[in-house]
């Protein structure tokens, strides 16, 4: 585990990083989708079945790589945010932020006294070495790279005030959520719904801040790195599966007898 924050950093640089969704919630295929050499991967506790354990071992998985992990929390609960901290997770992304309030919130739940709230467990952390690096209280605060979901009417009605926030490094537009806010689920390929995120996108990179999020649509995905988005996720790990299996079974059932069953004996 390096010291500093290879991602966070780069993202004040505003270098782009393509990512890839880890929804399989299982280590070995964390470590598989590292050797691909993506910039990030996000190690999804909102809609994958992890748990802190399980996020542990993804986090386990991908050090030995390039590609960064970036956890979702399944919510901004303070508790929470202080265990995955203390497992060694850096970059954190907090679904379901509406407000500058919540963002402010989120900010102090990373951030150790004086400064914020975190409470001071490290020494027995894996974020620390276990105590074997002696700057890590000094240092955290600083190494903690936080983003924020907007993913609503109401947050994106509050983004300016939002991006305003001391201590979030990034916003990340969710597109199936915002869809279902608008009117739309299910549609986050609507006319509106990509006008109202190429908006918040350019709100996002005006204030200095960087823009992120996740689309399987490779043309999408390139039309919002030329607005200036940096961290992009293109592509989730079980639907990368789900659609392989599916064409490759298609691909010979469709093309294969049906093989009658030879009659039973009876007893």
């Amino acid at each position: 585990m390096k010291t500093g924050n290879a991602f966070k950093e780069a993202l004040a640089q505003r270098r782009a990083q393509i990512g890839l969704w880890l929804s399989m919630a299982d280590p070995y295929l964390a470590e598989v989708s590292a050797t691909a050499g993506f910039d990030w991967l996000l190690v999804d506790g909102e809609h994958a079945p992890n748990d802190v354990r399980s996020t542990l071992a993804a986090l386990q998985a991908i050090a030995p790589y390039r590609s960064q992990p970036v956890v979702r929390a399944v919510s901004g609960d303070v508790a929470l945010i202080k265990q995955l901290l203390d497992i060694g997770a850096q970059n954190l992304l907090v679904p379901m932020v509406d407000t500058a309030d919540q963002a402010r919130a989120l900010v102090s739940a990373t951030r150790y006294p004086p400064s914020g709230i975190r409470g001071v467990g490290s020494a027995v952390g894996r974020a620390s070495r276990w105590s074997s690096r002696t700057d890590y209280l000094d240092a955290a605060d600083g190494e903690v790279c936080l983003l924020v979901q907007a993913e609503s009417v109401t947050a994106l009605r509050n983004l300016e005030a939002i991006c305003e926030v001391d201590g979030v490094d990034g916003v990340f537009i969710g597109p199936a959520d915002l869809a279902a806010s608008m009117g739309h689920r299910g549609k986050p390929g609507h006319p509106e719904v990509q006008a109202a995120i190429e908006q918040a996108m350019r709100t996002i990179v005006a204030s200095g801040k960087a823009a992120g999020t996740l689309t399987s649509d490779p043309a999408l995905a390139r039309r919002y790195l030329e607005l200036g988005c940096t961290f992009v996720a293109t592509g989730v790990d079980v639907l990368l599966f789900a659609t392989a299996a599916r064409k490759l079974a298609a691909s010979f059932l469709a093309a294969t007898p049906a093989i009658e069953e030879a009659p039973q004996a009876g007893y």
